[in-house]
């Protein structure tokens, strides 16, 4: 557009002085000539009008000129204030908020994704990809275990602990549990047989060893636990069991009420959260869901193909069908953009004001020119014409008087 705009003030002054070399030839070039006469006037006084606004004209120090870059702090604290006072106060984001249905779209994105499929469905593929990418993924991940940690650290286990289990046994949850344990002792009684036969043999003394006797003791030994076992299996009101559930019970209450026991959960989580192998199992699982989202990101189209697929277009249905679970969403969206306002609405207009400080005038200046440059080379070719016309009528009003 600059190229277009200088090159109509060329033209310009080319007819002119053709118009000039030629005014003899007919009446009619005198108005060619007053048309580009006035055309060169209006396309220069706007080449200044505009190239002043950025820069020095031909490099010239003329007072009131290259404004932007003399000015840039104030337009940094300016526009800074702009945005203040017009986009970050907690009104305005609020009452803007509530003309914003986020569940409503969110719901209706999930329930039928195939209305997104193309650009924006892979550009946001791609942008999720790529940062994920970028970010220093051993930092990142040492973060989120520190973070994890603390929270663990200021989090007393042991009451939740005590009260999961109480509800548990309220509700006979607790005897899945105790079937479980005990098959696993008939596994593990049955695996270390040969255990109980040695340990037998070995503490038997020499007659019982030279009659045979220990083999049978340890039969015996053995025939009787698993009796026990299975007769533990058979009956869910078996006098173990019953002992076990008391044990449990109590198990809850110390948990919850006695201090010496919380104690100790409390000094065996922090033993656990500084042994360094749950570090590396935690690096271990961060990195795999780090892997599970770059291989959503990248390939959204099978993942949604599938059970998440459903489930989220499930989900979306629920967004747009459930009222009362879209106003609370849209409330804690409005309340979070709210907060976000009140809270970090001064950093970032400093944010803002700041980083355009920070920059040269060069940089301002090039900014600034690209983001409207077009109009304002319109405004140079504008000036030339309407200046043209202008010339045009002057000369015909100045022919007929």
């Amino acid at each position: 557009m600059r190229l277009v705009a200088t090159g109509l003030l060329v033209l310009m002054a080319a007819v002119f002085l053709l118009a000039r070399a030629y005014a003899d030839l007919h009446p009619a070039i005198a108005y060619v000539r007053a048309f580009s006469e006035a055309a060169m006037v209006g396309g220069l006084a706007d080449w200044f009008a505009v190239t002043a606004l950025f820069r020095h004209p031909l490099h010239l120090p003329i007072p009131h000129t290259a404004i932007i870059p003399r000015n840039k702090d104030r337009i940094a604290d300016t526009l800074a204030a702009f945005l203040r006072s017009n986009f970050l106060i907690p009104s305005v984001v609020a009452r803007r908020m509530r003309r914003v249905d986020v569940a409503g779209a969110t719901g209706r994105w999930l329930a039928n994704p195939n209305r997104s499929r193309g650009r924006l469905r892979a550009g946001l593929g791609r942008l999720a990809a790529d940062v994920l990418e970028a970010l220093d993924q051993e930092r990142l991940g040492g973060m989120a275990k520190r973070a994890l940690a603390d929270r663990l650290r200021a989090l007393e286990v042991a009451p939740l602990l005590g009260r999961a289990l109480a509800t548990a046994m309220q509700e006979d949850r607790h005897r899945p549990l105790l079937d479980g344990i005990v098959n696993w002792a008939a596994r593990v009684l049955d695996a270390n047989e040969h255990l109980i036969r040695e340990m037998v043999h070995e503490r038997a003394g020499s007659v019982l060893r030279w009659t045979g006797l220990d083999e049978t003791l340890a039969n015996k030994i053995i025939a009787g636990l698993a009796k026990l076992i299975a007769d533990m299996a058979e009956d869910p009101d078996h006098p173990l069991r019953a002992k076990a559930e008391e044990g449990l019970t109590k198990l809850a209450q110390d948990l919850q009420h006695d201090p010496e026991r919380r104690a100790q959960v409390e000094a065996f989580k922090n033993e656990l959260l500084d042994n360094p192998a749950l570090g590396d199992w935690w690096l271990g699982v961060w990195e795999s869901g780090r892997t599970a989202l770059l291989r959503i990101a990248r390939d959204p189209d099978r993942v949604l193909s599938g059970e998440l697929g459903a489930a989220l277009a499930q989900l979306g249905e629920t967004l747009q069908n459930d009222a009362g679970l879209a106003d609370t969403i849209n409330r804690f969206v409005r309340r979070t953009a709210v907060g976000a306002a009140a809270d970090y609405g001064d950093g970032i207009v400093r944010l803002v004001s700041d980083t355009i400080r920070s920059w040269d005038a060069r940089t301002v200046t090039g900014r600034l020119e690209n983001a409207v440059g077009r109009d304002l080379q319109y405004i140079r070719i504008n000036g030339t014409l309407v200046g043209g016309l202008v010339g045009t009528a002057i000369h015909a009003v100045d022919v007929l008087l």
